[in-house]
């Protein structure tokens, strides 16, 4: 019992969990509700009580009340930013216990009226319009804050106080258009920050005394900075980076939206090689006047990484060597210039410490480090969307970088001319991407041998030629976007575990790909052209062999492409029969079946007769053709016989004793075969024009005439002759009883006349012959129109 218990005990327990997690998804089901760009005045009032993420940013919200979020006691996340809010009493979060994500970015705010919010891990006011940092002395209690936001036109160092003892990860400072009219320099002294990004008005020129070399942020970011030279020569903003030498804290500067001159930009430059900056970027820079040659101070440098983004000089005639050997002789390991419009890019003078270099998106030409020696170090080159155009030249350029590793040369206008036998990279290459080019099958004839990645996505590939250079090494292969009709085998690719072969022009893929690439744990073929005929269901059923992990986007990306009627149809929904794919296997189905249809067709023929009636067809058939050819007065003839008598042999007798006295007495023309049929005829001819010549038809029926073949004959042509003329001119006389079960089958004419016809039967009472004599002469008595020439006998 107790045992009973336990069980019931825990099937309860599992019950509730299983419930209480349903009720979980079904509340975490509801939990975001977007808002956004629609229009709004107000907060809506239809909001869910379930709704944890609310955005209701990019309206047109004036104010906030704590009564239109009342009672979302679950909200974590609310976005309010670009509205029109300009006052905010921090009370209406009260109730939200849960909120931890606060955005009131780029609204009017003025002024907020602070009360206890201790959960905020992220507050952003910045891009509003107060005039003092919005610190309130509650901000204190956030322990958890790792995001502030702020906005204010002037700084004080007091107002940093209240989160001077929290350790922030990251503080916007959105400075106002009025900025530099009240400030105290060391206001930032007291911001203990881990990163800090300053964003200064933007065009206005940066005249200020903001000591940022006091901070205590490991990474700054100054945006909107306008660098210019007073009349003696002075700039606010070299200054202060100039301070930042006292600084040893800052090791990542990034500067935003500058505009200054030449002298200042190379300034700057020089200014941070001797700070404690190991990350400088720099990015959207406009240059404007004239560039003065002087020598850069390459020594005691903490800078291991200088990034340039997106620069636009209004100046042309400029001494680009000049600039050239500045950037080249840095003695940093990783370089980036890219948006600039570089043309060129010269060697460094002597051995070089980069080992990353970026230079994409620029001018570039075939000519750039060309036969440099001084990049032995270098692993990785970027020269992405550059003006490059003949591959052997890049493979003569980067043959001297004995360190190299990777290299990215896509979207450029590079071709190979397989006739240009010099092909000799450096054998350290590991991973070369070459998409979108203009490269066709002749590159597979240049690779670097030790190569493990390949990007070839986006050229003019159709085929991988067989006698490609053995990739032993390469690991992944990109060929998407090309014009392949087939997959590749792994012959010269032994090592290859990722191919990447979508949206080519794949119809028929190989069967034996898996078989052949045994290493592959990833390919991605979808978005081809299948044809979903035979040769397709032995690939499908491969891919069914394998892990779904393996095949990328399947099944969603594998369709039928043709024939029409299939065209749509994923390739896992794709069935044909076996029978209509297997040749063999068809002609075999099809020999039994029609060796069983024979075997059966043989079989009814025997049992139903019917090669005899076959044999009656063509008589009667022949016989009608010759009736068509005789001429129409012969044909126009009339009955010359009141009777045409069919009999057996072996009832001769009875016909001739009993029959013809008792008929012919009367004057009636009886035709019989012994007298009638006209020497020269078949015999079906003859039985067929004694039935048309005569107006009935008389049949004497016994188990004799059941087993006579020529009174089967008589008997088919005048049942014939009943449906083709229409009358009724089949008589039956029954000499003696016949059982049906002694009929033959292939009488199964004379079973249904018996079935179905009135017959006479020859009484055995000789009181009774009187009276059948009178009924048979009654029903052949006729009137005949012509008197019958007299046909003479011939007896048999």
């Amino acid at each position: 019992m107790t045992k009973i218990n336990s069980t019931i005990f825990h099937f309860v327990i599992i019950f509730m969990l299983i419930l209480e997690i349903k009720i979980q998804l079904s509340e975490e089901s509801e939990f975001l509700v977007d808002r956004s760009k629609g229009g709004l005045t107000y907060v809506p009032k239809d909001l869910s009580l379930k709704t944890t993420i609310l955005d209701l940013s990019q309206n047109d919200i004036s104010e906030l009340q704590a009564s239109d979020i009342l009672l979302l006691s679950k909200l974590r996340v609310l976005r309010i930013s670009h509205n029109r809010i300009q006052y905010l009493d921090m009370s209406v979060f009260k109730f939200n216990q849960e909120l931890e994500y606060l955005d009131l970015s780029h609204n009017e705010l003025e002024k907020i009226s602070c009360h206890h919010t201790v959960n905020l891990k992220h507050l952003d006011l910045s891009f509003n319009a107060f005039d003092a940092l919005p610190i309130c002395k509650e901000f204190g209690n956030m322990s958890q804050l790792e995001f502030l936001g702020l906005s204010a036109t002037q700084l004080q160092k007091s107002s940093v106080l209240p989160i001077a003892h929290l350790h922030i990860n990251k503080v916007l400072l959105v400075l106002g258009d009025l900025y530099g009219e009240k400030e105290d320099p060391e206001s930032l002294q007291d911001l203990n920050t881990e990163s800090l990004h300053i964003v200064f008005p933007a065009g206005k020129e940066s005249h200020f005394a903001l000591d940022v070399s006091v901070s205590t942020a490991v990474s700054l970011e100054l945006s909107n900075i306008k660098c210019v030279l007073d009349d003696n020569g002075y700039s606010y903003f070299l200054s202060v980076l100039s301070k930042l030498q006292n600084n040893s804290r800052i090791s990542n500067l990034t500067l935003n939206n500058i505009e200054t001159t030449w002298h200042s930009f190379i300034t700057m430059f020089q200014l941070v090689w001797h700070t404690s900056i190991e990350y400088f970027s720099i990015s959207n820079v406009k240059l404007q006047g004239r560039l003065q040659v002087r020598d850069f101070d390459y020594s005691d440098t903490s800078l291991k990484a200088l990034s340039i983004h997106q620069v636009v000089s209004e100046v042309f005639s400029l001494p680009q060597s000049y600039i050239y050997r500045i950037f080249s002789n840095m003695n940093i390991q990783n370089f980036t210039v890219s948006g600039t419009h570089m043309v060129h890019m010269v060697c460094p003078s002597q051995m070089s410490p980069f080992l990353h270099l970026d230079f994409s998106n620029n001018l570039l030409t075939d000519m750039v480090f060309n036969n440099c020696g001084t990049l032995t170090r270098l692993e990785t080159l970027s020269l992405q969307m550059n003006q490059l155009k003949k591959l052997a030249n890049i493979v003569h350029m980067t043959k001297e970088m004995k360190s190299l590793q990777q290299l990215d040369i896509s979207q450029n206008s590079l071709s190979y001319d397989e006739n240009e036998e010099y092909c000799s990279w450096t054998i350290s290459l590991l991973s070369l991407n070459m998409s979108s080019n203009i490269l066709t099958d002749s590159v597979f004839r240049c690779l670097p041998p030790r190569l493990r990645v390949l990007d070839l996505h986006s050229n003019r590939i159709t085929s991988i030629p067989e006698n490609v250079i053995h990739l032993e090494a390469l690991q992944e292969l990109n060929v998407a976007s090309n014009s392949l009709a087939h997959l590749p085998g792994c012959d010269s690719f032994s090592s290859l575990s990722v191919l990447i072969i979508d949206y080519n022009s794949i119809s028929n893929p190989s069967a034996h790909f898996f078989q052949s690439c045994q290493k592959i744990r990833s390919i991605n073929a979808g978005n081809n052209p299948f044809q979903c005929t035979c040769e397709l269901r032995e690939f499908i059923r491969s891919i069914g062999q394998v892990s779904s992990e393996v095949v990328e986007g399947w099944p969603d990306s594998y369709k039928c492409d043709y024939p029409e009627s299939y065209k749509g149809t994923l390739l896992k929904d794709f069935h044909v029969s076996p029978l209509s794919c297997n040749t063999a296997l068809l002609i075999a189905t099809i020999g039994v079946t029609g060796l069983v249809l024979a075997v059966a067709v043989t079989v009814l023929c025997v049992y139903f007769d019917l090669p005899w009636y076959l044999r009656m067809v063509c008589q009667w058939t022949q016989t009608r053709h010759r009736s068509r050819n005789t001429p129409l007065h012969k044909l126009q003839r009339t009955l010359q016989f009141h009777a045409f008598i069919s009999y057996s042999g072996h009832d001769s007798a009875w016909v001739k004793n009993e029959l013809l006295p008792n008929l012919e007495k009367e004057d009636i023309r009886i035709c019989l075969h012994e007298r009638n049929f006209v020497p020269g005829k078949s015999i079906v001819e003859n039985i067929i024009n004694c039935i048309e010549k005569s107006y009935k038809s008389i049949f004497v029926l016994s188990p004799n005439f059941v087993q006579s073949e020529w009174c089967h004959y008589e008997l088919y042509f005048a049942h014939h002759n009943l449906f083709h003329e229409g009358s009724n001119n089949l008589i039956l006389i029954l000499l003696e009883s016949i059982p049906m079960y002694s009929i033959p089958s292939s009488y199964h004419k004379l079973k249904t006349l018996m079935a179905q016809r009135t017959y006479l039967e020859w009484p055995k009472e000789k009181s009774k012959h009187g009276l059948f004599w009178a009924n048979l002469r009654a029903s052949i008595r006729i009137k005949l129109m012509y008197q019958a020439k007299e046909i003479d006998h011939t007896y048999i």
